[in-house]
């Protein structure tokens, strides 16, 4: 009989799956890897693995030297996990060290009990100012060495920094009121109108929820739909819709908004969205390349394909599935979708452009040889009463640039790249 999957057992297995067969864990869950689990085990056993996954080299670090040899990957596993369990989470170890060896034991590898055993007891003396010691994983070559380039080592490492922190559960309020919201859930108002949310927050069983006073949505995202600045009534196109955070800004501000996306998986998501938030938009399952819709929208909100390098924190497993082989391909995809954008917009009209990455391929140099290939196509700065907004996120062009390590006060944010263009 097999034996039943364990939350720390689940979650040793999505380390595996990460660090070893480079899949990550939205796909290792998609796949059914949680899904013998009931909920509250499902939760932990993410938790478990993102905090093992930001703490990685640390656990390392401690296991090193009390091993010659590293175990086989299912061990070496969960030994990180437990490790990263007592020393960052603060489990008590008697508990962890011996769940660890029945783990160990029910896996089949019942010859490495021992091991397990002994490294776990000598990996909890470890004193506390030991593990603070160890630096922050470091990103892979090929990111480090982009972002070093473009913002310099200190920042490199500073976003190093605020990966290894994570990130908090940030809110979108339907009705804009951030301060209210943040009473209500016991919160925190950040500065451009988002509401911040402890990490471990059940967001499903929060006041508000079931009806749709608010949506999760990461503080630096929500910026896209803020620099557009839809009015009442005007016909707005959001490419690359799904899950729709961006779409749902815009229905809340009275536009009359078409989602459009490629996946019909994902547009689901977002009309449950919709639903669950009582609001409307019209939903277009189709590809934004070939798309041939309206060319008179008012406005275009683009949040194009990209790398993902800015949003690390959430997902800590994406330095590991990557090797930056995609970058080239995405750069040129993001190239023909601003085109594309650009010609359902009505003359006059204005496209905002976004990216959750890092990397100025996706981002600065992305408009620059757009504004090449479009005369007549111009960076609008951000409006001065766009709230919240840090001066240092205003690049010299006009356009908005946040990063991981922004906001260290307040919990840091996400990396975007975000222009607002208008066609003369």
């Amino acid at each position: 009989m097999a034996a039943e999957l364990t939350a720390r057992g689940a979650a040793a297995r999505l380390v595996e799956g990460v660090t070893e067969a480079r899949a990550s864990l939205s796909d290792q869950m998609q796949r059914g890897a949680l899904t013998a689990l009931v909920p509250p085990d499902r939760a932990r056993a993410q938790r478990l693995a993102l905090a093992t996954l930001r703490n990685l080299s640390r656990a390392d670090g401690v296991l090193r030297p009390l091993m010659r040899k590293a175990p086989p990957s299912s061990v070496q596993s969960l030994l990180r996990v437990a490790v990263t369990e007592m020393l960052a989470e603060g489990a008590p170890a008697h508990g962890v060290v011996g769940d660890a060896v029945q783990e160990t034991r029910a896996s089949g590898a019942d010859g490495l009990t021992g091991l397990v055993n002994a490294v776990l007891r000598r990996a909890a003396e470890t004193p506390p100012e030991r593990w603070a010691a160890f630096p922050a994983p470091e990103l892979p070559g090929w990111l480090r060495g982009r972002l070093m380039s473009a913002y310099g080592k200190k920042a490199a490492q500073a976003m190093e920094a605020a990966h290894a922190r994570g990130a908090a559960i940030d809110l979108t309020p339907k009705d804009g009121d951030a301060a209210s919201l943040a009473a209500r859930l016991g919160g925190a108002a950040l500065p451009t109108g988002s509401v911040r949310l402890p990490s471990g927050a059940q967001v499903s069983e929060l006041p508000g929820y079931e009806a749709g006073d608010w949506w999760v949505q990461d503080a630096a995202a929500a910026l896209a739909a803020k620099m557009l600045a839809a009015e009442p009534g005007e016909r707005v196109l959001d490419l690359c819709a799904a899950p729709g955070g961006k779409t749902m800004q815009l229905a809340a501000a009275g536009a009359a908004v078409t989602a459009l996306d490629v996946s019909d998986a994902r547009l689901e998501r977002l009309r449950e969205n919709l639903a669950r938030c009582r609001l409307a938009a019209e939903v277009v399952a189709a590809d934004a390349l070939t798309w041939d819709g309206p060319r008179d929208f008012d406005a275009v909100l683009l949040d194009a394909p990209c790398s993902a390098t800015g949003t690390i924190r959430r997902h800590p497993d994406l330095p590991y599935v990557r090797d930056g082989a995609g970058v080239r391909d995405l750069a040129r995809l993001q190239a023909d979708l601003i085109d594309r954008a650009l010609g359902h917009l009505r003359p006059g009209g204005r496209l905002v452009y976004a990216t959750c990455s890092l990397l100025p391929e996706e981002g600065e140099r992305q408009v620059a040889a757009a504004l090449e290939r479009h005369p007549g196509l111009a960076v609008e700065r951000p409006a001065p009463d766009l709230a919240g907004i840090a001066p240092h996120w205003v690049t010299p062009e006009g356009a908005l640039r946040t990063r991981p390590d922004d906001w260290p006060e307040l919990g840091g944010l996400d990396g975007f790249f975000i222009a607002a263009l208008r066609r003369s």
